[in-house]
């Protein structure tokens, strides 16, 4: 892998992982339409440790606290009503879904679920979802003729259920084109939270998945074309652009929709039909990238 590779792989992997436009799926097209060599599965996974670096600092209060909270109510009962306590739990209950399913899948993640036919797909479908799950969220923050203003739920409200549900529909981006936060997002909507209670509670169930998926692949890094060297660019990249991301981001979803993603989403999947459908583009090219 060349440096120019490693940069610009390292750029998407920054620009796409906390938007709800699938990273993975972004790294995979973005080798097949290059016609570069699959940098590996090391290779993602460790550049991923970038990006889930820039959501420790971004939220690094956010995390301090619960985790202080969390190691605090072991010991002590009275600190187990405590809400900071309570979201630590939370986030570990979440996590359960994606570490059963991805090992459980893990032929199918790296062999079925990368062919471009169904990425087109998932990018369309979960395009759609995201779009309804969206104009819910809409009517109720705004109201209508006919219709009052509807109070969603934030992180207060929630439950073990809730956090099974959200680490389910995280568990759905181990298809390439579903989208990490996007499908986290969209299920938080559909249950009634907030955009900024969805977001934040997407970001913070990514960390102990991303961060253990990145230690367990350090095994493979610097192995066949892809050396060390490289790889630690592409993820300082990764973490300096998410951190942008994450910035920018969090303040879009305050005051906008997430239509702009619905449209590109949309987009993006029936240009990949068009591109297999018609042979310009083989439905395996760049297979196992990202």
């Amino acid at each position: 892998m060349s440096w120019f590779e490693s940069f610009i792989l390292g750029l998407v992997q920054g620009l796409t992982e906390f938007l709800p436009i699938s990273s993975s799926a972004h790294l995979r097209l973005t080798a097949a339409f290059a016609g570069w060599h699959d940098p590996g599965a090391a290779f993602t996974a460790i550049t991923q440790i970038g990006t889930e670096a820039a959501v420790l600092i971004y939220f690094r209060k956010d995390i301090a606290r619960i985790v202080s909270a969390w190691c605090r109510s072991l010991v002590n009962k009275s600190m187990r009503g405590d809400h900071d306590a309570q979201m630590g739990w939370l986030v570990i209950v979440g996590s359960i879904p994606i570490g059963v399913l991805g090992v459980t899948l893990k032929d199918q993640i790296n062999g079925p679920f990368r062919d471009l036919r169904l990425i087109a797909v998932t990018l369309i479908v979960m395009g759609i979802v995201l779009g309804v799950a969206d104009r819910l969220a809409a009517r109720d923050e705004t109201g209508g003729k006919h219709r009052a203003i509807r109070e969603r739920k934030s992180l207060k409200d929630l439950s073990v259920k809730d956090g099974l549900i959200f680490g389910f529909c995280q568990a759905m981006a181990l298809v390439p084109g579903v989208s990490r936060s996007g499908a986290t997002i969209s299920g938080g909507l559909l249950m009634g939270y907030t955009r900024e209670a969805a977001a934040r509670y997407s970001f913070l169930l990514a960390i102990p998945a991303v961060l253990a998926s990145g230690a367990f692949e350090l095994k493979d890094a610097g192995q066949g074309h892809v050396a060390w060297g490289p790889t630690l660019f592409a993820t300082i990249i990764a973490f300096v652009v998410g951190y942008a991301v994450i910035a920018w981001f969090m303040k879009f979803i305050t005051t906008k929709s997430f239509m702009p993603f619905v449209i590109y989403r949309i987009l993006l999947g029936i240009a990949l039909f068009v591109l297999v459908g018609t042979d310009t583009l083989s439905p395996h090219a760049g297979e196992s990238a990202g």
